[in-house]
C-alpha cells in the first residue's frame, strides 16, 4: 500500500530505486521526511505520476474491485434493494475520486487512486450484510418506527437516544423502499468518503506542495479498519462527526475560522464525542487563529439544527436533554470495553465507582486547562503543526481519563493519528498503530464478543501514545518544525 501511494514523487537516484522481478518499485516512504519535502520544492515536475501504465493498471484494478463489489450487491438478501444499492457504490467511488481529482490535479491522481478507492468499497460491500446487536437492539426499531409513525411527523415523538440531525436522517429514509439497514450503512459510508477528504485537507494543509502525502491519508483514511468496521460492519455513525472534525480542523489552520466554527457546532449536534476536540478552538483563540465571535456561532449553529425539530412539536427539554440522558445512562460502568485508565483496574476489584468517575472527570479537566494554559503562555510561538499536535494529545488524552467510554470513543483519535502518520512518519507512525491496535482490541470485544487482548494493554498503548504526543508538542513548540514561526495577534473580542 505505502508504495503504490509513494509514486507521487520521482527520484531517479539509486537510494529510491531497486529491481525486483516485478520491475523498479519506489520506495519513497523509506526516505527521510526532509528529502522527501527538498524533493517537492526542487522537482515540482516529477511529482506527476509515473509511469503512465502503472496508473492505468491501478485505475483498472480499482474499477475491477468495483465491479466484484457491484456483484456483491447483486446478491443482497433484500431484492429491491440490490439495484439502489449498487447504484449508491458507483456514486461513492465517483464521488471519492471527483474529490480527489477537484483536490490534486496532477495526471493520473485520481485514476492512481480507483485500487485503493475500489479496495475500500469492495470491503463494504462485503459487510452489508450484517447486523450487529446495536442494529438488532436499537437502530432497526428506530427506523421501524420512523417507518410506521409518518416519517417526518415521528421526529417530535420521544424515540431513540440520538440528537435530532440523525433522527432527520432516519425520518428521510422512512419514505424510500430500501432496506434500512443498507441505508443505515450507505449514509455512514458516504461520510468515510467526506473523512478522507477532510483527511487530504488537513494533511494538504500542513505538508510541502505537490507531497504525495494528502494522497496517502485519503486512501489510507478510506481503508483503516476501524473506520471501514465502524459504518459498514457496525452501522454506525462515527464518521459524521469524525468527518466534520477533520473539515472543521482544516478550515482552522486554513484561517477560515467562520467555517471552522459552523462545521465544529454540525460535528457536535451529531455527537457528543465531538467535546474531545472542542478545547483546541480555545487554543485557535489565543493564537489569534478565531476571534471570539467567531466563537459565538458554535451555539448559534447548534441552534439552527434543532429548528426543524421544534417546529415538527419535538418539546425542547427532550432535545436538550439527549447528551445528558446518554451521559447519565450508564454512569454504573467505569468503562464499557473502552481503553481507557479505567481498564486497568483488574476485574472484580471492589471500586467505588461515584468516586472514581469523579476523579476521571477531575483528571480530565485538570489535563484539557493544563495543556490550554501551556499553549497559552507560548501563543506566540505556535505554529500549525503544534496546533494539530495539541488536537492529537486532546483526541487521546481525554477520553483515556474520563469514565464511563464506549469502545468507538478513541475514533476521532484514530483519523488524527493516522493523518499525523500521513504527514510527520517518524513521529505520527508510532502513534497512529498504538491508537489502532488499542481501538480494535475495543472493536474486537463487542463484535466477536470476546477479547482479543487484556484491554488493560490498550490503555497502557495509549497512556504510552498520549506520553509521546505530549513530547512531540514540547518539541513542536521547541524547534518549530511546523514551519516558520509568525507572531500572532492578540486574541480579538
Amino acid at each position: 500500500m505505502y508504495e503504490s501511494i509513494s509514486v507521487y514523487h520521482v527520484d531517479f537516484s539509486a537510494s529510491s530505486l531497486f529491481v525486483s522481478k516485478f520491475g523498479v518499485i519506489r520506495t519513497f516512504f523509506f526516505l527521510p521526511d526532509n528529502e522527501v519535502n527538498a524533493m517537492s520544492r526542487s522537482h515540482p515536475l516529477q511529482s506527476q505520476l509515473f509511469p503512465p501504465y502503472a496508473a492505468a493498471l491501478c485505475g483498472g484494478a480499482g474499477l475491477l474491485l468495483l465491479l466484484l463489489a457491484l456483484c456483491r450487491t447483486a446478491g443482497l438478501s433484500d431484492a429491491p434493494s440490490r439495484l439502489p444499492v449498487g447504484l449508491c457504490l458507483v456514486l461513492l467511488c465517483a464521488l471519492a475520486a471527483g474529490l480527489l481529482f477537484y483536490e490534486d490535479r496532477r495526471p493520473g491522481a485520481a485514476l492512481f487512486s480507483l485500487l485503493p478507492i475500489g479496495l475500500a468499497l469492495f470491503l463494504r460491500a462485503l459487510c452489508l450484510e450484517h447486523m450487529t446487536y446495536d442494529y438488532q437492539d436499537f437502530l432497526s426499531g428506530w427506523a421501524s418506527f420512523f417507518r410506521e409513525n409518518g416519517g417526518w411527523a415521528a421526529v417530535a415523538l420521544p424515540k431513540g437516544n440520538y440528537n435530532v440531525p440523525y433522527l432527520y436522517f432516519l425520518a428521510a429514509i422512512s419514505y424510500l423502499p430500501v432496506r434500512d439497514l443498507y441505508l443505515i450503512k450507505l449514509f455512514s459510508m458516504l461520510f468515510d468518503v467526506l473523512l478522507a477528504w477532510g483527511g487530504y485537507r488537513l494533511v494538504h494543509r500542513l505538508s510541502v506542495p505537490g507531497s504525495y502525502r494528502p494522497c496517502a491519508a485519503f486512501c489510507i483514511l478510506l481503508l483503516l479498519p476501524t473506520v471501514v468496521l465502524n459504518g459498514a460492519y457496525w452501522a454506525q455513525c462515527d464518521s459524521i462527526y469524525g468527518a466534520l472534525c477533520l473539515h472543521a480542523l482544516s478550515s482552522a489552520l486554513d484561517r477560515r475560522p467562520v467555517g471552522s466554527v459552523v462545521l465544529l457546532a454540525l460535528a457536535f449536534s451529531f455527537k457528543l464525542q465531538t467535546v474531545f476536540l472542542v478545547p483546541l478552538w480555545g487554543a485557535l483563540w489565543f493564537a489569534g487563529r478565531v476571534r471570539f465571535r467567531d466563537l459565538l456561532l458554535f451555539p448559534a449553529t447548534y441552534v439552527l439544527t434543532i429548528v426543524p425539530a421544534l417546529f415538527l412539536g419535538k418539546p425542547l427539554g427532550d432535545i436538550l436533554g439527549v447528551y445528558f440522558g446518554q451521559a447519565a445512562e450508564y454512569s454504573d460502568y467505569l468503562t464499557l470495553n473502552a481503553p481507557s485508565l479505567y481498564a486497568l483496574i483488574p476485574y472484580g476489584a471492589e471500586v467505588d465507582t461515584t468516586l472514581a468517575a469523579r476523579l476521571g472527570i477531575l483528571a480530565a479537566f485538570l489535563f484539557t486547562v493544563g495543556i490550554l494554559l501551556w499553549l497559552l503562555l507560548r501563543r506566540d510561538r505556535l505554529t500549525d503543526r503544534a496546533l494539530f499536535t495539541a488536537g492529537a494529545a486532546f483526541a487521546v488524552g481525554i477520553p483515556l481519563l474520563l469514565p464511563h467510554m464506549h469502545d468507538r470513543y478513541f475514533f476521532l483519535a484514530d483519523t488524527i493519528t493516522l493523518c499525523w502518520a500521513c504527514l510527520d512518519r517518524r513521529r505520527g507512525i508510532p502513534a497512529a498503530i498504538l491508537v489502532q491496535i488499542a481501538s480494535l482490541g475495543a472493536y474486537h470485544a463487542y463484535l466477536m464478543l470476546r477479547y482479543a487482548f487484556p484491554m488493560a494493554w490498550g490503555s497502557l498503548m495509549l497512556l504510552a501514545t498520549l506520553i509521546w504526543t505530549l513530547f512531540c508538542l514540547y518539541q513542536e513548540w521547541r524547534h518549530g518544525e511546523g514551519g516558520p514561526v509568525r507572531r500572532r495577534r492578540p486574541p480579538a473580542v
